[in-house]
C-alpha cells in the first residue's frame, strides 16, 4: 500500500523519513520537519497503514506495515534516508533499518516500542478496542490527558492533535481517525522478540517517565553499538514528541549534523 505522506523542503535533499506511534498520524512530527527542513533536509512523514487518510485493510502487522513504508518511498523516488520512529513507528524504524540496509543512512528511535511486557501489551489493546467517541472536541482532549502515556503534555499541543485528527461521524460523535483494529494488532506485535540492530550510526530517546521498564533494550544498544550509539534522556513522558519537544528535536538535529560541523547556538 502507498501511504499518505506530508512532505517538508527540497525533494533533492538528504532524506528522512519518519513514522508515527500509534492512534497518531504522520503531522506528529510537523515542528521537528519544519526545523529539519529549515537546515537543508528532506523530510517525509507518512500515516501507517489504518491511521489518518492511509487505507485500513488489513494485515497489520509489522511485515505489512514495513512493507507499506518501502513501497511508498520507491513511490515517492526516494533512495537512501534516515529513519525517525517514535513508539510503534521506533519499532518499525528498527525493523527497516536492519532489514533494510542499503537504504539505511542512519537511525533516531524515540522512546521506541521494542519487546513491550505482554501484561502491558494487553491493558492497552484491550482500551484501544472500545469504543473512543465523544460529544466534544474538549471530551476528546480530556481522554487523551488521562492516558496513562501523558504525563506533562501541554493541553494546547494535545488540542491541535485532536482538532487535526478527529472526525464526525453519522451518529454526531467525534472519533479519531486511527482504526482500533490495526491498534490492537500493533500491541500484539510489540510483544515480539525485536528486530536485530543494525550497525548504524543510532539515537535512542529516552523518556525519563517511560511506559514500562526498557532497560535490558537499552543495555542490549550499548553492548551492540558502542560509539555508533547516541542516547538522550528527554524529560517528561513516552510522548516526547509532545512532552520535550526541544530536546528531542534539539537531539535529532545534533544527530543528524555532518561530522565536524558545530551545533548552532
Amino acid at each position: 500500500m502507498v501511504l499518505k505522506t506530508r512532505r517538508w523542503g527540497s525533494p533533492d535533499a538528504d532524506s528522512v523519513v519518519c513514522i508515527h506511534g500509534l492512534a497518531q498520524h504522520g503531522g506528529v512530527f510537523a515542528g521537528m520537519a519544519e526545523r529539519l527542513a529549515a537546515k537543508g533536509r528532506s523530510v517525509l512523514a507518512v500515516d501507517l497503514r489504518g491511521h489518518g487518510d492511509s487505507g485500513k485493510a488489513p494485515p497489520w502487522n509489522i511485515a505489512t506495515h514495513a512493507g507499506d513504508v518501502l513501497e511508498t518511498l520507491d513511490a515517492e523516488g526516494i533512495d537512501r534516508v534516515t529513519w525517525v520512529g517514535h513508539s510503534f513507528g521506533g519499532l518499525l524504524a528498527a525493523t527497516l533499518a536492519a532489514e533494510a540496509p542499503e537504504r539505511t543512512e542512519r537511525v533516531a528511535l524515540l522512546d521506541p516500542g521494542l519487546e513491550v511486557p505482554p501484561e502491558r501489551a494487553l491493558r492497552s489493546a484491550e482500551i484501544e478496542r472500545l469504543d473512543w467517541s465523544f460529544a466534544t472536541v474538549d471530551g476528546a482532549v480530556n481522554a487523551l490527558l488521562s492516558n496513562e502515556a501523558v504525563v506533562v503534555s501541554p493541553r494546547e499541543v494535545v488540542a491541535a492533535f485532536a482538532k487535526d485528527d478527529l472526525r464526525k461521524g453519522p451518529d454526531g460523535r467525534f472519533r479519531f481517525r486511527f482504526c482500533p483494529s490495526t491498534v490492537v494488532v500493533a500491541w500484539s506485535e510489540m510483544t515480539l522478540p525485536a528486530p536485530s540492530i543494525a550497525r548504524v550510526p543510532t539515537l535512542l530517546v529516552v523518556a525519563a517517565k517511560p511506559l514500562f521498564d526498557v532497560s535490558r533494550q537499552h543495555r542490549r544498544y550499548e553492548e551492540e553499538l558502542g560509539d555508533l550509539l547516541t542516547k538522550v534522556e528527554a524529560p517528561g513522558g513516552h510522548n516526547v514528541l509532545w512532552e520535550s519537544p526541544e530536546e528531542t528535536i534539539g537531539a535529532v538535529e545534533r544527530f543528524l549534523e555532518p561530522v565536524g560541523e558545530p551545533a548552532a547556538g
